[in-house]
């Protein structure tokens, strides 16, 4: 009984390479292993990756369950009918996390890398039957969240924020606001959310638009998501002062009063556009 994870980061994968005891050839797979007597597998998982990646691994609820069967192989220096269960959990490391390293000494992996999932799918990786077994079959977890943002403008300028390397896509403005907690009223959390991000007292007004936007990446935990957010965008009056971001190490690292005839120059998100185009309509 073994239990693995399988961590994906944008179009890379983190894989380990087995030990040359083992095979003499170049031959990668998922980070993990045997269970020990009475261990739960979801804490031999992250005792796994942590000897043979050096990171700190977070798992998912739910795994897979693969089953594995030689007749006819060798096990400690006998003839064995071999059956083994490999269960394998989706799994997410930090994305400030250091490059992978083996902590083991003498253990069944001798590297740890990320490993590009092209390869990995067109051969040019070789990897143990596992891991194209488990990509097959895999898929990014789904979320879906509520978010509440505020679009405030005046004189002719319009404020936002600009997403940190914490977020989703760093280095574009958006809106402030952001998700909504567990039984938050959206407008609560839009006056939560400016002041974090802003410093910036706000009084949200009408609701301009309800965007929908969809897409697969990183998400701040790390963890690979197939996202999807209903984005509540509010017309808002915000008090006197100079925005500045109040949160740290959070998902916004500026904020600023950004003329409308300079958009155009910028990377902005498109709730950003549609919160314009439904409050000056054509």
């Amino acid at each position: 009984m073994a239990a693995y994870a399988v961590i994906i980061r944008d179009d890379r994968i983190l894989l380990s390479r087995l030990a040359k005891r083992l095979t003499a050839k170049e031959l990668w797979t998922l980070p993990g292993g045997g269970l020990e007597h009475g261990e739960d597998p979801r804490d031999a998982v992250v005792r796994e990756v942590h000897e043979e990646t050096g990171l700190d691994v977070q798992i998912g609820e739910t795994a897979h369950v693969y089953s594995y069967h030689q007749r006819n192989t060798w096990r400690q220096g006998r003839r064995a009918d071999a059956h083994a269960l490999r269960i394998v959990y989706d799994g997410w490391v930090p994305v400030d996390s250091p490059e992978p390293h083996v902590v083991e000494v003498d253990g069944s992996t001798m590297d740890a890398a990320w490993q590009p999932l092209a390869g990995v799918l067109d051969g040019s990786v070789p990897t143990v039957g596992l891991v194209t077994e488990v990509l097959a079959e895999h898929r990014p977890f789904r979320l879906q969240r509520v978010a509440a943002y505020a679009l405030a403008v005046r004189d002719d300028r319009v404020l936002l924020t600009r997403i940190s390397a914490r977020g989703a896509h760093p280095r574009q403005w958006t809106l402030p606001g952001g998700g909504l907690e567990h039984g938050e009223d959206p407008r609560a959390a839009v006056v939560r959310e400016v002041r974090e991000e802003t410093g910036l007292a706000c009084t949200p007004g009408n609701v301009l638009d309800v965007v929908s936007t969809h897409f697969e990446g990183t998400a701040p935990s790390g963890r690979r998501e197939d996202f999807h957010a209903l984005q509540v965008v509010y017309a808002a009056e915000v008090a006197d002062g100079d925005p500045e971001v109040q949160e740290s190490d959070g998902t916004a690292d500026e904020a600023a009063w950004v003329p409308l005839a300079e958009l155009d120059a910028l990377e902005v998100r498109p709730v950003v556009r549609a919160a314009l185009a439904a409050r000056l309509p054509s």
